[in-house]
């Protein structure tokens, strides 16, 4: 009979989920759910200044938010405190731990790690792993006040749950080699280990809170969906062997192996978390859109309808330009205000150009006559005036235009973004910017 798959995600609670963490939770959570095993969550709150309830709320929460669900009850390693006394005590009287008074603040207990061969097990991602015993070193397992320290604590735990596979970050190989003698002498049997990459940052180094957005909450708070994040998580140090990148949670269980893991570092790469967050937002109805889109206009003090109407149609070119909820209403402000922001760098480079009121009241006069206020008319006409003037391409005219009518470089195409306007608004826009500037309001 197969061995049924257990596997668990351990983490101390301090109040913040790292995504480091959480890119554990996700590998074993795939594993589980591919090979049809159990995915276990245990608390390891030990720490009880930093693991208080709200902490394992936040960390709860943040489980739930990405679909990590788990099977059966959550497991507080504060529960076994005794149980892992009582081991540490056998420990003692079979001859494979001693004490010690270390540092003179009462006495440890220290497990005895062996001073000759080879320690050795093979990893699911990193091949072959070994490391001479004499070059091991004793380890605390309880400390003087009596407390279990993590070493043991966490193998105990896991022979309680009965973890086959243990799937945690390439920082805890060392820690490895430590608790495979653990279960030798505790009499259990090791189970499997997959340690995966680190996540560094453009320089290689290990990706922290100094290069961005680090832990789940504020990746939610900036708008990303956490079908991206869970996906683009699972992509660090892992591919399904072509050239998918975006992912159903079904695609990625069906696909997902040891054997398709990377055992070299991942990079961290924003602007494709963001891309990637853009095609989530596409690709999702337009009802759920447009009620994201109506909850953040409100929250802006923002009428629910644009200026000119039609809202559907617009929501339908917001939408696959739209790269995180947080981009919302930003530069779309301009379709239901008048009193909307103007990007101070953006009006810097692009209109703050000698010439510009007078070429702003140009545009706006010959938007006022232009025979047609529709995209392909406008747009041959601008190209037109630009071919007039001498211009390389449209960009000289073009971007002048989308900052005045809209306060910055971003948003739908300009063309559409003018006939969504309307003729009169777009021409008093221009006329406004070019006072403006001249007053030295803009």
């Amino acid at each position: 009979m197969a061995e049924q798959v257990r596997v668990r995600f351990a983490p101390s609670p301090t109040g913040k989920v790292h995504i480091g963490n959480i890119r554990a939770a996700i590998f074993n959570w795939l594993y589980a759910r591919h090979v049809g095993g159990e995915f276990l969550l245990r608390v390891e709150d030990t720490d009880l200044e930093r693991s208080t309830p709200e902490a394992i709320q936040t960390l709860i929460d943040c489980m739930k938010w990405l679909g990590l669900d788990w099977d059966g009850e959550v497991f507080y390693q504060t529960s076994q405190r005794a149980h892992h006394l009582e081991v540490a005590q056998m420990l003692l009287d079979k001859g494979y731990a001693y004490k010690e008074n270390k540092g003179g603040q009462g006495e440890c207990v220290i497990f005895k790690m062996p001073t000759e061969g080879v320690i050795e097990f093979d990893d699911l991602v990193k091949g072959h792993m070994k490391k001479m015993a004499k070059d091991t070193q004793d380890f605390v397992i309880v400390r003087s006040d009596g407390s279990p320290v993590f070493h043991l604590a966490n193998v105990l735990d896991d022979i309680t749950q009965g973890v086959t596979h243990i799937i945690r970050g390439d920082d805890h190989v060392e820690n490895t080699f430590k608790h495979i003698m653990l279960f030798k002498a505790i009499g259990a049997p090791v189970p499997k280990y997959a340690h995966l990459p680190m996540i560094v940052n453009h320089a290689g180094k290990p990706y922290s809170k100094r290069d961005g957005s680090a832990f789940v909450g504020e990746f939610r708070e900036m708008g990303y969906l956490p079908e991206t994040l869970f996906n683009y998580l699972a992509l660090l140090g892992w591919a399904p062997g072509d050239d998918r990148e975006v992912m159903t949670r079904e695609e990625m269980v069906e696909a997902f192996s040891f054997e398709k893991c990377k055992a070299s570092p991942a990079r961290f790469d924003m602007k494709k978390l963001t891309w990637m967050n853009g095609e989530y937002i596409a690709r999702q109805p337009a009802e759920a859109y447009a009620a994201e889109f109506d909850k953040r206009l409100a929250a802006a003090g923002l009428p629910g309808e644009p200026l000119g109407g039609c809202k559907a149609e617009l929501l339908a070119q917001i939408q696959g330009r739209t790269k995180t909820y947080a981009d919302l209403p930003g530069a779309f402000a301009c379709f239901f205000t008048e009193d909307f922001a103007f990007d101070e760098k953006a009006v810097a480079s692009r209109l703050h150009v000698e010439g510009m009121p007078e070429l702003l009241e140009q545009l706006a006069d010959r938007f006022q006559n232009a025979p047609a206020f529709e995209v392909a008319a406008l747009e041959a006409d601008i190209k037109a005036l630009g071919e007039a003037r001498g211009d390389k391409g449209m960009g000289p005219l073009v971007h002048p235009i989308r900052v005045a009518v809209s306060g910055g470089m971003a948003g739908i195409g300009l063309f559409e973004m003018l006939v969504f306007l309307g003729r009169e608004r777009t021409v008093a826009r221009l006329k406004t910017a070019a006072a403006r500037l001249r007053d030295g309001t803009l």
